[in-house]
């Protein structure tokens, strides 16, 4: 089984699309087409459902992305081991992050890594967290900044950033501003402004409501805290949000109100097994630990 034979399977697996992935590969569709022909006989099993318009993978297909997915990045991360090992740090640094996450300054934590290191390629990804874990563990991601998501027997690393309590957001004039402390229960029948399921912050308000055994309403779903805090502000809603997004909104700001016995939102940063941790991955926590006082650990 040919290195190249993996690259090109897992490109059309990506694209759905023999040609779009020969494009992206700068190969011929006929060599592509032969490629992954070549691999489909080594493994006597098809991998795509072809159609005039598309491809699907087949069974075996989805069970061999997963393998091929983690082979390209351990052979990755031994080439970039290899050079990190000759004094040079090079390859690329595949990062995912939640938005506006807490207990890290993103950007500022990239140009601080990007003129240590220059000869590196970043990329950035932002999506829940959950997504983000899966796509270290897949080895699409070197690392991750984001929520907590999988039980404690996982191989992934879970490395804390900062943890902060839950807080209610609303609008001055809501009828919850005027009070102090809330419990679940006393917001059992308000509608709420919330993220999509996979976002950390939904996830750690869907269990303090679970836990509870109070039932909620999101009427308003959203993929952008800055539209959350709109829509909040318009008095359409209150939201369960980490502490920090209460001071994203200077002007006309909103009420935040501290709830009772409220989960905790932590962060971490979601890193592979030791062994399979790049040295990009590592060169970034790295300046991480040791970047404090340039404010790469600010909320």
């Amino acid at each position: 089984m040919e290195l190249r034979h993996l690259q090109h399977f897992v490109a059309v697996a990506e694209d759905r699309h023999f040609t779009r992935a020969a494009e992206r590969l700068m190969v011929s569709q006929s060599g592509l087409s032969a490629s992954v022909r070549a691999l489909e006989r080594e493994l006597q099993a098809p991998l795509f459902v072809r159609t005039t318009r598309s491809v699907t993978l087949t069974e075996a297909g989805r069970a061999l992305l997963v393998e091929a997915e983690r082979i390209l990045a351990q052979v990755r991360a031994a080439r970039e081991a290899v050079a990190a090992v000759q004094g040079v740090l090079r390859g690329t640094l595949a990062l995912g992050t939640e938005q506006c996450i807490a207990g890290v300054d993103v950007p500022r934590l990239l140009a601080g890594f990007r003129r240590r290191h220059p000869d590196v390629e970043i990329r950035l990804r932002q999506t829940g967290s959950g997504a983000l874990a899966d796509e270290v563990a897949a080895g699409r991601l070197d690392l991750a900044f984001a929520v907590r998501t999988r039980a404690d027997s996982d191989p992934l690393r879970y490395v804390p950033l900062t943890s902060e309590p839950m807080t209610v957001l609303c609008h001055p004039s809501h009828p919850l501003a005027d009070g102090g402390a809330v419990t679940p229960g006393d917001l059992g029948g308000e509608a709420f402004v919330d993220f999509h399921p996979d976002w950390g912050p939904r996830r750690t308000t869907d269990a303090v409501f679970a836990r509870a055994g109070v039932r909620r309403t999101v009427t308003l779903e959203v993929n952008d805290v800055h539209s959350l805090l709109d829509l909040l502000h318009e008095g359409l809603g209150i939201a369960v949000v980490p502490r920090h997004f209460g001071h994203k909104r200077e002007a006309s700001p909103l009420v935040s109100l501290p709830i009772e016995d409220a989960a905790v939102y932590e962060t971490v940063a979601v890193l592979p097994p030791p062994e399979a941790t790049s040295p990009a991955a590592r060169a970034l926590m790295g300046l991480l630990t040791v970047g404090a006082a340039q404010g790469y650990g600010a909320v």
